[in-house]
This record gives structure tokens, sequence and C-alpha cells, in this order.
């Protein structure tokens, strides 16, 4: 089914950060003028909004086109608010151990299911697609290339267990390390969402 511009708006932003209206229009295929025109009845309904990007120069500033808070809910959060609530009442009820416990139960079953998935054998690039792959059929909207120096770079767009990290930092750890097991690799996360970055970046290399 073929999408609506809003929501391949709302996908371009969310996947590349924030554009001008030129580059939306470029993306999409249409005019600059058409661009603004969506972005501006996006705008009336609270999904986008313009931001001004420094100027080089003398030149006028340039406006920068990103997603709202509303805009991001657009996009799957898992029960974000059940999810929150839940925990929040086992760790009050039943203590921090009770959450401790079902984070491990939660790695151990992610780590089981993508070492299922993911051939330990081929190299580590491979083993990254691999990830990628199962992430972006999480909802985490993956993606993931390799840098000069020869290092990886994995990215999450979205997280779709935000509000149960957000109440528990625990959930962002233990994932942490699902991927260095999973991918017998060095991981270190370069972006979080929690800290208010625009997605989580994951920098990968071969274990010394």
């Amino acid at each position: 089914m073929r999408q609506s511009p809003a929501n391949r708006i709302l996908i371009l932003l969310k996947t590349d950060g924030p554009q001008l209206a030129a580059a939306i229009g470029d993306a999409l295929g249409i005019s600059s003028e058409a661009a603004r025109q969506q972005l501006t009845k996006m705008a009336e309904e609270g999904l986008v909004e313009p931001v001004a990007e420094a100027a080089a120069g003398r030149g006028r500033p340039r406006q920068l086109w990103h997603l709202t808070a509303d805009g991001n809910k657009r996009f799957p959060d898992g029960h974000a608010d059940l999810t929150a609530t839940l925990l929040a009442t086992m760790a009050s009820q039943l203590g921090q151990g009770a959450v401790d416990t079902v984070i491990s139960a939660r790695e151990t079953e992610t780590l089981r299911r993508y070492r299922s998935e993911i051939d330990m054998a081929a190299n580590l690039p491979s083993r990254v697609a691999s990830l990628v792959a199962i992430r972006t059929r999480e909802g985490y909207m993956a993606d993931h290339w390799q840098d000069e120096d020869g290092s990886l770079v994995l990215v999450e767009n979205h997280c779709p267990i935000c509000a149960a990290a957000s109440a528990c930092a625990g959930f962002c750890r233990s994932e942490l390390e699902t991927f260095r097991m999973v991918l017998g690799a060095d991981v270190e996360r370069e972006e979080h969402i929690l800290l208010g970055a625009r997605r989580c970046a994951y920098r990968i290399r071969d274990a010394a």
C-alpha cells in the first residue's frame, strides 16, 4: 500500500533527523514548495515544527523541520503507559530484585532468539547485518554502516520499549550486554535516546 506524503515525511524525519524542506521534497520526489505546504499542514496538526539552523556566512538562517513529541508518538511504543505502571508497581510491591529477575529472564530469552538467527561463524559485518534485520523487525528502525577506521556503527532510530527503559535503566544495560554477547565483539553506546539523543547509536569493533 502506498504511503501518504505525511507518513513518508514522518518516517524520513524519524530515520534521518531534522531536514530542510528542499531535502524532504527531493526525497519524496516533489517540489520544495509542495513539501513546505505539506509540512505547514503537519505543523498545524502538531506533528512537526521548524527550528532555525545557524547560518553560514551572511546568509539567512535555514529552517530545519523535525518531529514534535506528538509526531514521535505516531511510532509504536509497546503499550508505554501500562509497561511503566507495571514496572513501578512491581518495584514498590515486590522490590527491585523482582524487576532485575524479569530483566535477566528477558535477556536470556532474547539472547537465545538472536543466536538462533545469527551465524557466529560469519564475519562481524555479516553478524551486525543480521542483528540489524532482527531489530528492525522488532520495531527499532535499525540501520548500520562501516566507518573509514573499519569500525561498524549500528543505529536505532526508534525505541519501542522506551517507556520501560525510562522506568528502569536496567533494560538498556541488558540490551547493551546482549549486543556484546551475540556479536562476540566490543560494543559501546555513543548516543542514547534516554539521555536526549534523537537515536541510540553503537560503535562496534572486533573483540581484542
